[in-house]
């Protein structure tokens, strides 16, 4: 592992797991039927803090995720329908920063962003700061077909949510001992320092990164993408990362791949990395796992961003790069058999 130092802090430098790197994955999955793709953030806890037990937790939610996307694709469902189902099961798990277990903003509430986007006809839905949306990419997904918008945020997505049938919850819901003790910290942090509020503390990746996102790729050839998050621990009410930010943290083209983004959601939205991707796939003729690399190993690291993504192509190639520790990741193909990863492996 290298370290890099960018503006006063320490940068963890792994390597990548592109396709052609994955047991030959590259060869392997040219024109494949169908694939799914996912990851649970590139906030993980370090090695030394994983215990057995957390590992094997980690590990279940994610192949029971990537299991529910299966069986939508195995049945000839849409790359959405896929996308949806393997995110839903991460929100509903505590284990990961968004829907239950969310982490707080400085005022103790969860604020929630969500986005998905279609590769043909790249259409795209998102929520962005919403408050009792227990599954906020469901409602993101009816912003994309039941509206003429791309993004609603706040009151106005909750009251669209509600006219469309969804159901809210209140906010003890989302909340969890861990993310309170956690909120707690950060702000004796900035007292002890004498910060305002406004001035985050560096915090560890499992504080900040813990977004969840899937890409899939369906048998009618069909891309689609989408991210769920709390965004960052101790944020300012109102801030909005990433996640919802078409071209930024989510992206789909059938020309080119979709991707789901993870990260300090500033630089990934400065950097537009998401599109960034698929622009060099479009431009340069990179393949996905060419392209990725350059975003997040390169570009991302020399401006001092930190995360990964997740991207598929048409044929079924994926790329799965990080500059994190690590990233709870995973994919699974038509034999059915998850694979799973949390560190560089």
């Amino acid at each position: 592992m290298k370290r890099l130092l960018f503006s006063g802090f320490v940068l963890s430098f792994v390597a990548v797991l592109p396709a052609d790197s994955i047991a030959g994955e590259n060869a392997a999955t040219s024109n494949a039927a169908f694939a799914l793709v996912i990851h649970g953030g590139a906030g993980v806890l370090s090695k030394k803090e994983m215990t057995p037990e957390s590992e094997s937790a980690y590990r279940a939610v994610l192949e029971q995720s990537l299991r529910a996307g299966y069986a939508v694709l195995k049945t000839n469902g849409t790359s959405t329908d896929a996308v949806v189902a393997a995110i839903q099961v991460m929100e509903d798990s505590p284990l990961f920063n968004a829907g239950r277990g969310a982490v707080l903003n400085s005022e103790g509430q969860v604020e929630l962003d969500a986005a998905i986007m279609e590769g043909a006809g790249r259409k795209a839905g998102s929520v962005a700061a919403v408050k009792h949306l227990k599954n906020p990419i469901m409602t993101a997904r009816l912003v994309m077909e039941k509206s003429p918008h791309v993004l609603l945020v706040g009151d106005g997505a909750e009251k669209f949510a509600k006219e469309q049938g969804i159901e809210l919850v209140p906010q003890d819901y989302f909340i969890t001992e861990a993310r309170v003790k956690q909120l707690e910290q950060i702000l004796r942090e900035k007292q002890s320092q004498n910060k305002p509020r406004s001035d985050l503390p560096k915090r560890p990746g499992t504080d900040r990164f813990g977004t969840v996102g899937a890409v899939a790729l369906d048998r009618q050839g069909n891309l689609a993408a989408g991210t769920s998050t709390g965004g960052l621990a101790g944020k300012l009410p109102g801030r909005v990362g990433d996640s919802p930010i078409i071209g930024a943290g989510t992206y789909a083209n059938n020309a080119t791949c979709a991707v789901s983004a993870t990260g300090h959601g500033e630089f990934f939205i400065r950097s537009v990395v998401a599109y960034d991707i698929a622009s060099l796939m479009d431009y340069k003729r990179l393949t996905v796992a060419e392209a990725a690399k350059e975003v997040v190993r390169k570009k991302l690291v020399a401006f001092g961003g930190e995360g990964g993504v997740i991207a598929i192509d048409g044929k079924g190639h994926i790329a799965l790069p990080f500059n994190s520790e690590g990233m709870y990741r995973g994919y699974v193909r038509e034999d059915g058999k998850p694979a799973v990863f949390i560190y560089e492996e």
